[in-house]
């Protein structure tokens, strides 16, 4: 089976920073934050077996890059294979407008 590299971009990790502010301090539920925190980040590992599982997403200007989306709860975490790279460029809200923030 073919194992790829995952690299995360700094504007991915910037929202997971995001993310997690928002649960722990606006929510006031650290605990919390720092699980979802955790899935999220678990879930873009296992991105290096199996990445093409996702399927690309159905917006015409981010088909043409190849985006994929994989939800892990509430969240989309979206990415590209580069070769034998997986790189994730973006983790947003699910119920955010996904196609205005993509742009």
């Amino acid at each position: 089976m073919k194992q790829y590299t995952v690299e995360i971009t700094d504007e991915a990790l910037w929202d997971m920073e995001q993310l997690y502010n928002h649960i722990a301090l606006s929510l006031a539920a650290p605990e919390n934050a720092i699980g979802q925190y955790n899935k999220i980040a678990d879930q873009i590992l296992k991105l290096e077996y199996l990445p093409e599982r996702f399927k690309t997403i159905d917006l015409k200007l981010e088909r043409a890059k190849e985006i994929r989306r994989m939800m892990v709860d509430n969240y989309s975490v979206f990415y590209v294979i580069k070769d034998d790279r997986v790189v994730v460029t973006d983790i947003l809200y699910s119920a955010s407008d996904i196609s205005k923030r993509l742009k």
